[in-house]
């Protein structure tokens, strides 16, 4: 016993590690049961009414999951997969680590980390890395179009600068749209480097947006915005706002409504708060502000 586990050895080979007794006596038996060969041990057992997966991984038994029914072979095998992509059941897996909100595959090849992503969530991280671990972590071996088991859904893939990036997620085949998806990849790239929205996953391509309008034979398009000789859209459109809109933009300083509502009683008139909360939504919606919890902060220009 070690570190709270339960280890099956025999001449000094070790048959597996078990997190309880139970099964460490389970797996001897049906290691004693088939002469101690690993080749013939059963994908299933039943035990007391439950199925038990047993996966057999780097010539060692695991005991991967419980069922109170036969689990398809299907299954078995998605839960074999599992394991071997997660041996030690991190967080996220082999090869993906989070920084924030942004979850990044590298891997170490020569003595150096290597970059294959970034993802604003761990479900893309997760089907690209598995793609790789598969395909002996080439990136050419990506098409536009994948299947993803996991998910049941059709992940839209491009290669940028040996990175690949899901595009799009689709739940059938039929709504695949590799020109619509380019154009909402490229917006969203546009969008982020002019802080219209934020998507840090994204922060190595806003240099690269007229490369990729080249590459994909796309023009940024966006039916509230122009994007061309921008510089800083949000500027245009503070510029915009209606006079109260812009004394209640000039009255946000990390406040709460109360403190808001204070320095602007100059302008009190009929339904005074509906009025001030109406353009502080509008704010929000603009991206000119945020709410902290009970206060309003300006964003960064």
């Amino acid at each position: 016993m070690k570190a709270e586990s339960f280890t099956v050895t025999k001449n000094s080979k070790v048959y597996g590690r078990f997190d309880s007794k139970e099964d460490a006596d389970l797996a001897r038996e049906l290691l004693a049961k088939n002469d101690w060969d690993l080749s013939r041990i059963p994908e299933t057992v039943k035990v007391e009414g439950d199925y038990i997966v047993i996966g057999v991984i780097d010539e060692k038994m695991h005991f991967l999951a419980r069922y109170a029914k036969q689990p398809s072979s299907q299954a078995i095998e998605r839960l074999v997969k599992k394991r071997i992509r997660n041996p030690n059941n991190s967080r996220y897996g082999l090869n993906i680590s989070r920084i924030f909100e942004t979850f990044i595959i590298k891997k170490r090849i020569a003595g150096e980390d290597h970059i294959f992503g970034y993802y604003d969530n761990l479900e893309d991280a997760t089907f690209i890395r598995t793609f790789l671990l598969d395909n002996m972590w080439n990136v050419d071996a990506f098409s536009h179009v994948h299947f993803d088991d996991e998910t049941d859904t059709y992940k839209i893939v491009e290669v940028i600068d040996d990175k690949a990036y899901v595009i799009g997620t689709v739940k059938s085949l039929d709504e695949v749209d590799l020109e619509k998806s380019r154009e909402n990849f490229l917006l969203k790239i546009a969008k982020h480097k002019f802080g219209l929205e934020s998507h840090p996953y994204l922060d190595e391509l806003t240099d690269r947006i007229e490369y990729l309008e080249g590459k994909f034979n796309i023009k940024i398009k966006d039916d509230n915005w122009s994007f061309e000789d921008a510089k800083d859209p949000l500027n245009d459109i503070i510029f915009s706002l209606t006079p109260f809109q812009q004394s209640v933009y000039d009255a946000v300083d990390d406040n709460t409504f109360d403190e808001i509502k204070r320095s602007l009683l100059r302008f009190k008139s009929k339904n005074f708060d509906a009025k001030i909360q109406k353009n502080l939504d509008e704010l929000v919606d603009m991206g000119l502000i945020s709410r902290n919890q009970n206060s309003y902060v300006k964003r960064n220009l």
